[in-house]
């Protein structure tokens, strides 16, 4: 270790013996990292992860702090990351806070704190902050040294880049040059670590050390079906020891298989952005459930990916292949941080490389989903536009359409004010070469990971050399150096027969939607006539019933096999019953009688009468319809109802496949605003994205 300043080593080791005693050490670079930072310069710190990046910054937070400098502010991306590290600071004497969704009712007594100099850490995520409740007072809070944690996120080069930290840069670029700034990471490769100094700007000092993670067993299981994903980790989870975590790329498969796991005897929880502030606290739950070794595993999306500190992670599965090394490092490098050994599983499935797809695809607006806002925003630039306008007058998912406006703000053809959008002065230019060569860089990156599952030496250092460390070093503990697997691949008929149930009996509910979303016909109202909440027999394309509608809606007998009317009776008998259905009818359709035909096959087959109580005028088909104000509208002028001297009471209504539930909000609500009282909705798949 190199000691250019004797006076900021022993106050940097007086602080660490305070917190560990008198035998704490810096790691090997730690130091360094502090020495530079505290000499105001750009530092970078590039380290695998449990090598104590928190530290440098703490370290240095309270140095600063000593010196009579202001507040450290920390950008993060996750909450989970915030709670641990909150409760680290607090150990270290250090006055912290945290600005994020979850404490937005204390924004201002917080905010409060920041201007008197009161609090002497915040940790803010990077929405909070570029939003125009906080960037707007930035220039009243003393900031004294600026922290940027999982730095890679910066560049679009990085694995797990996000729009709201590219806007960073404007901070970084506005801070004063004696403000020391430090960015940290566990992974960039080299690409992104010039990014990242470019970015920084200034004379930026780079700890960077070997990313070898000596601790980590890796094995590769390629298993093509769920089902069969879903028996082995059923048959092995309970063969590992402590408590570990499952990453899934979908919100979707999170729940499946920790029900499924649940439902077998496996005290496991799902974790993943639910979008909703008020269900938070099932994450909250499940992690404080986690870190308390309550739970088995964690059942879990990438939201869990970055920061999580819990030491005693013993096994990492992942039910699905990541798209790229980088992100699979990270993953598995929650494990094996304070114990000897961990366990991590590739799983290998046929829908894995669809689901990498889709993120890599959508990754970047289109340049005409930017063209189309943007001419939006113009037509009412006057008086500005709000999100809900633009996504009622702009035919692309809310999703897409978020994307746009990230993309076009972050790079100054936009500008937002008091909820609105205006046009910049900037003149709007597409940058699609720089897009297209990221998106080939992806895939590129996609393809390392199918490398990895064929490689025959030793999976760490593949994976260490795709990162840029060129080490020749081998785990000696992976299948690959091992020359066997640890937790062998074959299944039993046992475990496989109750994965292949489950998929059978799995019952989706269709909740019923309660407020109109914004037409020319409704505003954000709430529906008078609701229907009860539906059951939908499948996933569409899954194992099971999901593959059998899959294989039967455009299959030329334009007719559903009778093994599905045999489901469906089955779970609807008693569903009739209770609640008096007096007539079955379905949604109508111009090009295709399936859905009638089963209908009608169904009533037949439960001795219920069927009766077609709708029609549909001739409309763009609604799968053309990608947000909620189009499908909403074009539903609305769609359907209607056919007159008759009395509607029935109760009713079952039937569609072959719900995605945006729109068509049977509009059908369920024209059949009570006609006279019936009830409207239950069955469909036979659930076609709807559910990617985080």
């Amino acid at each position: 270790m190199k000691i250019a300043n004797d006076s900021i080593h022993s106050d940097a080791k007086a602080v660490i013996t305070r917190m560990y005693g008198e035998g704490a050490q810096f790691r090997d670079g730690q130091y360094e990292a502090i020495e530079a930072t505290m000499l105001n310069k750009r530092t970078l710190v590039v380290q695998r992860t449990g090598w104590g990046k928190s530290l440098v910054y703490f370290v240095c937070a309270k140095l600063f702090r000593n010196a009579g400098r202001g507040v450290t502010m920390v950008v993060s991306p996750l909450l989970v990351l915030m709670d641990n590290q909150l409760e680290a600071a607090s150990k270290m004497g250090l006055r912290s806070e945290s600005l994020n969704s979850t404490t937005k009712d204390r924004f201002g007594e917080i905010m409060e704190k920041l201007v008197s100099n009161s609090l002497d850490l915040v940790f803010i995520t990077p929405e909070t902050l570029m939003g125009d409740m906080i960037y707007s007072k930035l220039e009243d809070i003393n900031i004294g040294f600026f922290v940027i944690d999982e730095a890679h996120c910066i560049s679009d080069w990085g694995h797990d880049f996000r729009l709201q930290y590219t806007q960073l840069s404007r901070v970084v670029k506005t801070t004063d040059k004696s403000t020391p700034i430090l960015a940290t990471t566990a992974t960039a490769n080299n690409r992104v670590i010039e990014d990242l100094k470019t970015q920084l700007g200034g004379d930026v000092f780079v700890s960077r050390g070997s990313l070898m993670r000596r601790s980590l067993s890796i094995q590769i299981l390629q298993i093509p079906e769920s089902a069969g994903r879903y028996a082995w980790i059923l048959q092995n989870i309970n063969r590992l020891a402590g408590s570990g975590i499952i990453y899934c790329l979908t919100r979707r498969d999170c729940d499946y298989l920790s029900d499924f796991l649940q439902k077998n005897g496996i005290n496991v929880r799902s974790y993943y952005s639910r979008g909703d502030e008020a269900l938070e606290y099932l994450n909250k739950e499940a992690e404080t459930l986690f870190k308390e070794n309550k739970l088995k595993a964690l059942v879990a999306t990438v939201k869990l990916g970055m920061g999580y500190d819990k030491e005693d992670i013993a096994f990492v599965i992942h039910f699905q292949q990541p798209s790229n090394i980088v992100s699979y490092y990270q993953q598995i490098g929650r494990a094996g941080r304070n114990i000897p050994r961990a366990y991590t599983f590739l799983m290998c499935g046929l829908e894995d490389r669809k689901i990498q797809d889709y993120f890599i695809d959508t990754a970047f607006p289109t340049k005409d989903e930017a063209v189309k806002v943007l001419e939006c925003i113009h037509i009412n630039n006057e008086k500005g536009s709000s999100r809900g306008q633009i996504v009622s007058q702009v035919n692309y998912t809310s999703a897409r359409i978020d994307k746009s406006l990230m993309f076009l703000e972050n790079e100054g053809f936009i500008y937002k004010e008091k909820g609105k959008y205006f046009i910049s002065p900037k003149k709007f230019s597409y940058n699609e070469a720089h897009y297209m060569t990221i998106t080939e860089r992806r895939r590129e990156e996609q393809s390392l990971m199918d490398e990895m599952i064929k490689a025959t030496t030793c999976y760490s250092n593949f994976v260490v050399n795709c990162l840029d460390d060129a080490t020749q070093e081998v785990c000696g503990i992976c299948a690959s150096c091992l020359g066997y697997d640890e937790f062998p691949a074959d299944i039993s008929q046992e475990s496989l027969d109750a994965a292949q149930k489950y998929f059978e009996r799995l019952i989706i509910p269709i909740e019923p939607r309660k407020r109109w979303a914004t037409t020319v016909f409704t505003r954000q109202t709430k529906i008078v006539h609701m229907n009860e909440t539906g059951i939908c027999l499948s996933k569409y394309g899954d194992p099971g019933y999901g593959a059998l509608v899959k294989e039967d809606k455009y299959s030329s007998k334009n007719s559903f096999r009778e093994e599905l009317i045999g489901k469906s009776a089955s779970i609807l008998g008693d569903v009739l019953s209770e609640n008096s259905i007096e007539v079955i009818t379905c949604v109508p359709s111009i090009r295709s009688n399936i859905v009638q035909d089963f209908s009608e096959r169904l009533a037949n087959r439960l001795g219920m009468e069927f009766t077609p109580l709708l029609c549909k005028r001739i409309a763009e088909q609604q799968k053309f319809m990608n947000n909620s104000s189009y499908q909403c509208e074009n539903a609305l002028n769609s359907f209607y109802v056919i007159e008759r001297p009395k509607m029935p009471k109760n009713v079952l209504l039937i569609d072959d496949v719900v995605d945006s539930r729109w068509t049977l909000t509009v059908c369920g609500f024209r059949l009570m605003e006609a006279g019936c009282e009830k409207v239950i909705p069955f469909a036979l798949a659930d076609s709807s994205q559910t990617e985080e």
